[in-house]
């Protein structure tokens, strides 16, 4: 970006910005802007706020700040319906009127369905006016909470999974950016939900990570984001790149919004056969019950320094996270230092997963395109061939489809490569995290991504900082599978420890 776009982009923020009004809805003090679920609920009870106010305040914020920040793809046509259908159960006292996300929106990115007057496309014109069969397993679980759908968030295109094209850019959608810093990037591919939330453009925000697609947007747009255990959460209705490590999870501002929201899309799908090995890890009683501010007292967290925190000697990195290291200690964590995951290397270098996901790419898109009721493509040939054909609308010229092309070429997932990533799993992260009695393994930014996507573990990414003009970063706590209460345990001490989420500044 040029200096004259950064001065131009700074004036129309400026002006949207000053126009942009005041944070409590009119004729109330309530301030919505940076507001928890908590909050909502309170202001409810007390008759301070109407969920179709909250509603149309976010409308108002979309009009106005999404022009720049690109981070919602469509906003629901029915939302106001949906918001006035919980006023009303609200008032008639309905049973979980006031808890839960009964009448809170709720930003849904763009590769999870709903069967409503919305799109579901991935970000591609390719899907676009094609008819998904049902709601995605979380939508349901959503709306039958009584949360409101509030509507489409951007994202990297077929979730950063195309070719080369930059993070957080769709063609429906254009280039999202970072509210914080408008030319640092925002990473994808869950990129809207984080722009979104972080510029309280919603209540909350879902997205789906393969590797690393929640952690890292969640890292650059200082937001908290889970990354569930696979299965935790139903992929059912989510436009896959792979059964064996996607997962659909909460980003939003709070550990404690992420919690409630965890709460509400967990459990068992009949449509999604991972989920019924992975619900005997839900908690009797929900995941709220550990978001507990002495979290930390006893926690065994493991640090492994090599390749995470080789930061340079006085570096704003080094500084920042051996000051964390103090908190957790103050919190009463044990850290465990200097730690090694013995087959790291190969876990970054030779490891089979890109080619393990690209054949489970093909069959896996194949499948859920022949499902939808209708669709311009049935095959991932056929998006092939729609971008050559569209290539000025998707950018092909620029971005290409190099790994679509790929994934085509292959014949069927090699079980001596899913075997092998299997084996990396087993005798690196589990045998450390088993071996040093270890609650979670704590590492800066989104970088132990690969290490827990190709296992199906959890992680919780939590705002660390800010660096250089104003860009966030995160920190995050991994862990074994299931082991989300103590990670929630974990991640909700630090954040009430350091308090560091601010809202965006919005710099050039």
């Amino acid at each position: 970006m040029s200096i004259h776009s950064y001065v131009s982009t700074l004036f129309l923020l400026l002006l949207v910005l000053l126009l942009s009004g005041t944070n409590a809805v009119k004729g109330h003090a309530f301030p919505i802007k940076e507001a928890t679920v908590h909050d909502f609920h309170m202001a409810f009870k007390q008759n301070k706020l109407t969920s179709r106010q909250l509603v149309e305040f976010y409308l108002g914020e979309i009009r106005k700040l999404n022009p720049i920040l690109r981070g919602v793809i469509e906003v629901n046509p029915d939302a106001l319906l949906q918001a006035d259908k919980a006023d009303y159960e609200r008032s008639a006292k309905l049973a979980g009127s006031l808890m839960g996300l009964h009448g809170i929106p709720v930003l849904l990115k763009d590769n999870i369905a709903t069967k409503d007057k919305m799109n579901t496309t991935a970000g591609s014109f390719a899907l676009l006016k094609s008819v998904v069969p049902r709601d995605a397993g979380v939508v349901r679980r959503l709306r039958k909470d009584g949360a409101i759908i509030l509507g489409k968030a951007s994202m990297s295109e077929w979730a950063g999974y195309r070719g080369n094209c930059p993070p957080g850019w769709s063609a429906r959608a254009g280039q999202g950016q970072n509210p914080y810093v408008l030319s640092a990037t925002p990473c994808g591919s869950s990129s809207g939900s984080a722009i979104s939330v972080a510029a309280n453009l919603a209540a909350v925000t879902l997205g789906t990570e393969t590797d690393g697609s929640i952690l890292c947007p969640s890292h650059f747009n200082s937001v908290v984001g889970i990354k569930p255990t696979l299965g935790l959460t139903s992929r059912a209705g989510v436009v896959p790149i792979s059964p064996r490590q996607d997962s659909v999870g909460p980003i939003c501002r709070t550990v404690s919004d992420a919690v409630e929201v965890l709460d509400v899309i967990v459990g068992f799908d009949h449509r999604d056969e991972a989920t019924r090995t992975a619900s005997k890890y839900i908690p009797k009683g929900g995941y709220k019950q550990f978001l507990k501010a002495n979290g930390l007292k006893g926690k065994r967290l493991g640090i492994v320094r090599n390749p995470f925190f080789m930061f340079d000697n006085g570096s704003v990195f080094s500084q920042v996270f051996e000051h964390h290291f103090h908190t957790l200690r103050q919190g009463g964590a044990i850290l465990v230092d200097n730690l090694e995951i013995a087959n790291i290397d190969v876990i970054f270098g030779s490891s089979g997963e890109e080619e393990a996901l690209e054949a489970e790419f093909k069959i896996f898109l194949n499948a859920y395109l022949k499902e939808l009721v209708a669709s311009p493509v049935r095959t991932l040939s056929d998006v092939i061939a729609f971008n050559n054909k569209f290539s000025h609308l998707e950018k092909i010229k620029e971005y290409g489809q190099e790994i679509f092309l790929q994934a085509e070429a292959t014949n069927g997932i090699n079980k001596k490569t899913l075997l092998k990533l299997a084996r990396l799993s087993q005798n690196g992260f589990v045998k450390l995290m088993k071996e040093q009695k270890l609650d979670a393994l704590v590492t800066p930014g989104s970088d132990i991504s690969s290490v827990l996507a190709i296992g199906g573990f959890p992680g919780i990414s939590v705002p660390a900082g800010y660096y250089s003009k104003g860009i966030p970063f995160g920190i995050c706590f991994g862990g074994l599978k299931g082991s989300e209460p103590k990670l929630i345990e974990i991640a909700y001490s630090f954040e009430q420890a350091t308090k560091i989420r601010k809202p965006p500044s919005f710099k050039p």
